[in-house]
């Protein structure tokens, strides 16, 4: 069983010019308790159903499992989804020492949201916070993916 360590960050500034692939992304959730997330996922070519458990005091730790499905598995399963399905632009701008931010550009009731992700080994684990990184929201549920179909965005203007 895998566990997912990352922080989360609100991006302030341009990052676009630091981005070496980017990919579509388009996911919906059979479950968002946050005890158990199951997420399906069509990331450009590919499908996936994910399973997350709830993450623990700081909110950056957390129980993943995710196993690969193909497109069309990943279309039905959609269809099956709780209302509020997430559509966004993944970017990967390189950190030093292998590690990469994952930043989330949203689309439709989520637009105009941007928030970075950085993966690691540890919570404690060092990494250098680029000049386009803003507020480090790890932790703050209104930011995960499960919420921001169910509150979107465009709601706490």
């Amino acid at each position: 069983m895998a566990q997912e360590i990352e922080r989360k960050f609100l991006v302030k500034g341009d990052f676009k010019p630091f981005v070496t692939k980017s990919t579509r992304i388009t996911q919906g959730y059979l479950s968002s308790v946050p005890e158990r997330t199951v997420r399906v996922r069509i990331k450009g070519e590919k499908g996936f159903l994910t399973i997350k458990g709830i993450g623990n005091a700081s909110g950056a730790s957390r129980f993943e499992w995710e196993k690969e499905i193909s497109v069309e598995e990943a279309r039905s399963l959609l269809e099956l989804c709780e209302p509020g399905i997430i559509d966004k632009t993944r970017y990967i701008v390189p950190e030093k020492g292998g590690l990469k931010f994952e930043v989330d550009e949203f689309y439709g009731d989520n637009d105009g949201l941007t928030v970075a992700e950085i993966e690691l080994p540890t919570e404690d684990h060092p990494f250098t916070k680029p000049n386009w990184l803003g507020e480090e929201v790890t932790g703050d549920v209104k930011y995960f993916n499960s919420m921001l179909m169910k509150n979107p965005y465009k709601n706490w203007k």
